[in-house]
């Protein structure tokens, strides 16, 4: 079983990876590897900047019960240490259980036109910022039969999207330690956008930080915010660092600065388990509709 919202399992006939963008700043699978070794799991021995190509991972049974299954949670696919030869025996593992859905999700975009893929595939990519848009076009231009994206850690607002063949878009916050905030108005853009083009949505979390208030005009007298890591975040993205709700009025004052909910807002450190993944009093846990189809 997987804790990973939009999956069943996860499978990793690949570990190791090396960071690539901004969303790898704080990796999970990074943090995940080095416990794993610790433990004294073979596969994870050799660290995690050391990509490795297991296969014996291709005789893995996944039963016969369909399941959404995350291929290589712990590396990527397309890693320039990932032979054509090695994808292509990953894919036909893929093609030959035709009962189960795999899902394969990169950063290494420029990559995957150089393959084929079976029905059962789908197949995303990472869009954390606006100047990675460009994957977009790479995931348009293959024959998978369902490409979506996923925008975690999401990271700045995209801007315009052009969906156009995109079959769904999941939003994320970053969690773990040294979890940069995400504001509510960026993924309220993404899921306006989805809604518009008729793109599934869905959010998967905030993340360690979220908006004091995702609703306009905040307020700063609830007494939870003093006893919780707070600062002021700006809609570009940068931190007020220092700020406390309580110091709000002070610093406007001071510095002759306005904060108000067009400009900012107050972010406070509460963690992922504590906070639902709901925007502006809705949850999205929206699929591709040739799931839905399927379902019916």
């Amino acid at each position: 079983m997987s804790k990973i919202e939009w999956t069943n399992e996860t499978w990793n006939p690949v570990t190791g990876c090396t960071k690539y963008s901004e969303g790898c700043q704080n990796c999970y699978a990074e943090r995940m590897t080095k416990r794993l070794a610790a433990m004294g799991q073979e596969k994870y021995k050799n660290g995690f900047n050391k990509v490795v190509f297991h296969q014996e991972e291709l005789n893995r049974d996944f039963g016969g019960k369909s399941k959404m299954i995350f291929v290589n949670s712990m590396s990527d696919t397309f890693h320039a240490d990932i032979s054509k030869i090695r994808i292509s025996r990953i894919l036909e593992y893929c093609s030959f259980n035709k009962q189960h859905i795999f899902q394969i999700l990169t950063k290494r975009a420029a990559r995957i036109r150089e393959f084929s893929y079976p029905p059962n595939v789908w197949l995303g990519v990472t869009v954390e910022k606006e100047n990675y848009k460009n994957r977009i076009e790479f995931l348009r231009h293959t024959d998978a039969k369902v490409k979506f994206l996923s925008c975690e850690p999401l990271l700045g607002d995209l801007g315009k999207l052009d969906l156009t063949g995109i079959d769904w878009v999941i939003v994320g916050g970053e969690s773990g330690t040294g979890a940069r905030p995400m504001h509510p108005d960026w993924v309220r853009n993404i899921q306006k956008q989805c809604q518009e083009q008729n793109v599934p949505f869905f959010f998967k979390q905030w993340g360690e930080w979220i908006a004091a208030k995702q609703n306009p005009p905040f307020t700063i007298e609830d007494p939870i915010y003093s006893k919780l890591s707070a600062k002021i975040m700006l809609k570009d993205g940068s931190i007020i660092d220092g700020i406390f709700p309580k110091d709000v009025k002070k610093w406007e004052k001071q510095t002759g600065r306005s904060i108000d909910n067009k400009r900012g807002v107050i972010i406070l450190k509460t963690g992922k388990k504590k906070v639902r993944a709901v925007l502006d009093g809705k949850e999205y846990k929206e699929f591709p509709k040739i799931l839905q189809k399927e379902e019916n």
